[in-house]
This record gives structure tokens, C-alpha cells and sequence, in this order.
């Protein structure tokens, strides 16, 4: 505990510099303003700004302060088109826009902006908390999960889409099966077989995640959009001073809570990252504490509990990458490369090699996260007021921000001619009631969940019974079970009553 004490007091020194706590403000301010830009994301944010950091001959410590100022500001940032607009700023802002968009349909855009501000505080906050108690045994921990219990986990995950299918689950099953089959579009990296590509080039390689999840939400809310114009339907958004109250962070404590600790521990398990937790916290505090059947109709902790958990997975994605050189995401990966870079090597030994950049790093951290609720809050009400743009106006707003956010980091005209395609069929898909989450979660653990099931069965020769040969992979199959069985139960038993 002493060493943990006296880390943090010399790490504070550091990020206290005028100059690193300006580069906290600075990285804080443009990580926000890049994770609103849908599709950017905190991924794309640091990618592009690691060689400006470089360039500019800072410190290593003082670059690292910076990258990692925007990796975790564009996690907050990410909520603002997510519940303005419906279009997830990143993978970990698609279930925000569950409930944090129907929040700003019924005039309650400042409320709904004000607590994800406050959720993603206290989630964040409460991750750098438990990085610099528990990081390096968490560490040594998650590293010993293997390909088999990294397939348990996708089952567990596909198994909280059973808190996801609203009134049909017939329908929420084949929008994530549909999720899987454009995970598995492209060369299999196994085989070399080409895998429903149609003899286009273009998409060889994969759909990426960025072309699908601004084509299914982004587009399909401009097609729908459009819809209501020319049916003339439209209706104005009112737009209210409503803000984050007392009662509503006692009505969210236990959600934060809970998503926070989710959160965490998924972002510490290398390859999961925010998408994943945001889920998984999402479908585990729908099944506990949606009675009245809230969920995806604006309701708060709904609200809250995905917000929490990306902001807690990428304080927690942060652990394994600083105690033992393994990212634990993708943005994690490219801070690794920051610190190569600058001939630092992340791991147990970079805590007494160079204590001004593990330290200061962790430090500036639990001061951004202070730096984004200050720099946010007062800003809840300009953020707010798009909404009062003409949806004439609003319209080809969301088409610029799509198709820049694609273009920008994919680089490719195919591309802005797919969303276009997959914006098609998620309209379709909305019109006959199917949810688009499942679509996305889908997609998402498509790519891990064969990937990993392929090295555990490469490592068994084939033999299945390696998947059940953990304590850790049982104890997530007998958690996906219960997941998905309880429900099931719980309705036939009202149904009696």
C-alpha cells in the first residue's frame, strides 16, 4: 500500500505540471470533440494524433498524458450524437442510444446528456481506482484466460441478448444470427476461402465495424427521417432545461455500481473491450430492474449502466497493457505502440524504470475524468439545442457527419456506397420491428467468438470437451444459462398469477 501511496504522490506531481495538466485539459477537450463525431471514435482519435504527438518532441510522459487524455474523453464524448441523433459515436455508444435517444425525443435531451456525463465519471473514476489497488493481480489473472473461456465469455454474452428482445424473441435471435453472417463476410484467414463476397474485392478484407454500425443506425435514422418528411409526420422536438436531478442519481446509484464493477472486469480480458461491456451491463440491469418494462423507452438506467461500463472497461482495458505490455483493446494497442516509440517497454518493470510515465499516467487520469465533467456539464445545454435545428437541416446534417466519419478513416468510396446498402436494411429492419443492438452485438463477437473457438479446438485436435475443461468457462456457461432461462420462467410465473 505504501508503494501504491507513494506512486500516486509522485504521479501527481507529474500530471500537476502546468504543462501535463494543460495537455489533460487539451487532450480531455479534443477526445470529446472527436468520439461526437460519428464513427471516429477514441480508436481513430489516438491513431491520428500519435504521430502529431511525436512530432512535436514532447516528454514521453507528457505524450502519453495526451493520448490517453483523448482515448478517454472520446469515450465520453461518443454519447453526445449517440443520444442526439441516434448514431453511436463508437462500438461502446450503440446501447446508449437505447434509451439515451428516447430520453431527447420526449424533451429531455439536457437530462439525458447531464447523467451519462455523470455516469461516465463515476465509471471511470471508479476504474482508475481499482487499476492502481488491483491492477497487477487483476492483470496476472485475466491473462491466464484461455481460447476456451474466451468462448464461454461470447456465450455469456450472446446469452444477455435474452434481456435485449423486448416482446419478440424470435426476432432478436435472427437479428443477431444476421450479425454473425456479416461478421463472416471476407477471406478466412484459416483457409483462404473467400466467404460471401460475390466476387467484390472490396470487401475481401471484412465489413468494418465502422461501415456497419453508422450504415444500420446512422443512415437508417436519416432514411426514417426523410420518411417522416415526405409522409408528413415530422414532428418538432421540444426541447426543455431539464438536467440531471438528485432522485435520478439515487434512482441510478446501484446501476452505476453494478455496470461499473461489469464494466472493469470485461475491459482487463484482452480483445473485449466497450462494446462488450456496454452490453453485457445493459442486458444484466434490464433483467434486474426493469419491472414496469422502461427499458428502451427512455429510461434512465438504461440509460446510465452502459455509460458506466464503457468508461469503466476502458479504464480496466488499460491494466494489462501497463502491468504486462498486453493491449487489452485497440486503442489500448496504439498507446502501446506510443510508449515503443518512445523506447518504453509496458510491464512490472516499467513501474520503477520510468515511474514519471506508469505513475503520471494514472494520476492524470483520475484528473481528467474531473477535467471531462467540468469541461461537459456546463456544455449540456448547447449540446441540447441541436436538437432545435430544422429537421430540413438536421437531415443532411447527420448524411455529412456519416459519410465524413466513414471516408475519414476507412479511405475508401465502396465503403460510403455500403452504409448506404446496410442503411437500407436497417430501415427495412425498424419498419418490421426487428432491434439493431442484437445486429451489432452479433457483428461484434462474431470475429472473437470464431477466432477463439478455433485455437481451442486447434489446441485439442478437435476434441470439444476443451471447452468445458475450466472452472472459469463453467462458471460462465452456468451464468449464460441462468441469464437466459430465468426470464423465461419469470414470465410463465406471472402469466399464472
Amino acid at each position: 500500500m505504501d508503494t501504491i501511496i507513494n506512486g500516486l504522490g509522485a504521479g501527481f506531481a507529474v500530471a500537476f505540471d502546468p504543462f501535463n495538466l494543460m495537455l489533460v485539459l487539451v487532450g480531455c477537450f479534443a477526445g470529446t470533440l472527436i468520439g461526437a463525431l460519428p464513427g471516429l471514435g477514441p480508436i481513430n482519435g489516438v491513431a491520428i494524433l500519435l504521430p502529431i504527438a511525436y512530432g512535436l518532441g514532447l516528454p514521453a510522459e507528457s505524450a502519453i498524458i495526451l493520448l490517453a487524455g483523448i482515448y478517454y474523453g472520446a469515450e465520453y464524448g461518443g454519447r453526445i450524437s449517440s443520444i442526439l441523433l441516434n448514431v453511436p459515436g463508437d462500438a461502446g455508444a450503440v446501447f446508449t442510444t437505447l434509451d439515451g435517444n428516447p430520453m431527447a425525443k420526449k424533451g429531455e435531451a439536457g437530462r439525458a446528456l447531464s447523467l451519462s456525463a455523470l455516469a461516465s465519471f463515476f465509471g471511470g473514476t471508479f476504474a482508475v481506482i481499482l487499476m492502481s489497488l488491483f491492477g497487477p493481480l487483476l492483470a496476472s489473472y485475466a491473462v491466464t484466460f484461455s481460447p476456451s473461456d474466451y468462448v464461454a465469455l461470447m456465450v455469456f454474452a450472446f446469452a444477455s441478448l435474452a434481456s435485449l428482445v423486448g416482446s419478440n424473441a424470435v426476432k432478436t435471435l435472427l437479428a443477431a444470427l444476421l450479425g454473425l453472417m456479416l461478421a463472416s463476410i471476407g477471406i478466412d484467414a484459416n483457409t483462404g476461402v473467400a466467404r460471401y463476397t460475390f466476387g467484390i474485392p472490396d470487401i475481401l478484407a471484412g465489413i468494418d465495424f465502422l461501415v456497419v454500425v453508422i450504415g444500420l443506425f446512422g443512415m437508417a435514422e436519416l432514411i426514417h427521417l426523410v420518411e417522416q418528411q415526405v409522409s408528413g409526420k415530422m414532428k418538432a422536438l421540444k426541447i426543455d432545461k431539464s438536467f440531471v436531478s438528485w432522485a435520478d442519481m439515487v434512482n441510478v446509484k446501484w446501476a452505476i455500481v453494478r455496470s461499473s464493477f461489469i464494466g472493469f472486469f470485461i475491459g482487463i480480458l484482452p480483445g473485449t473491450g466497450a462494446s462488450v461491456a456496454s452490453a453485457v451491463a445493459y442486458g444484466t440491469e434490464k433483467r434486474i430492474s426493469d419491472n414496469n418494462g422502461t427499458f428502451g423507452k427512455g429510461d434512465p438506467r438504461g440509460l446510465a449502466a452502459p455509460e458506466a461500463a464503457n468508461n469503466a472497461a476502458a479504464g480496466g482495458a488499460m491494466v494489462p497493457m501497463l502491468t504486462l505490455g498486453i493491449p487489452g483493446s485497440g486503442t489500448t494497442a496504439i498507446l502501446l505502440g506510443a510508449f515503443l516509440l518512445f523506447n518504453i517497454t509496458p510491464g512490472p518493470a516499467m513501474f520503477t524504470q520510468h515511474p514519471e510515465v506508469a505513475w503520471g499516467l494514472i494520476a492524470s487520469m483520475y484528473i481528467g475524468n474531473v477535467a471531462l465533467l467540468i469541461i461537459n456539464l456546463p456544455l449540456v445545454g448547447i449540446f441540447a439545442r441541436m436538437l432545435t435545428i430544422p429537421q430540413k437541416y438536421l437531415t443532411p446534417l447527420i448524411a455529412v457527419l456519416a459519410f465524413i466519419g466513414v471516408y475519414s478513416v476507412v479511405s475508401n468510396p465502396h465503403d460510403l456506397y455500403m452504409i448506404i446498402g446496410l442503411g437500407v436494411m436497417g430501415w427495412l429492419l425498424r419498419k418490421l420491428d426487428f432491434p439493431l443492438a442484437p445486429v451489432i452485438l452479433g457483428f461484434v463477437l462474431g470475429g472473437l467468438f470464431e477466432d477463439n473457438l478455433r485455437r481451442a479446438l486447434s489446441i485439442s485436435a478437435g476434441d470439444w470437451s476443451i471447452l468445458v475443461n475450466s472452472p472459469d468457462s463453467i462458471v460462465l456457461y452456468g451464468l449464460a444459462i441462468i441469464v437466459a432461462l430465468v426470464p423465461v420462467f419469470l414470465r410463465k410465473k406471472r402469466a399464472k398469477v
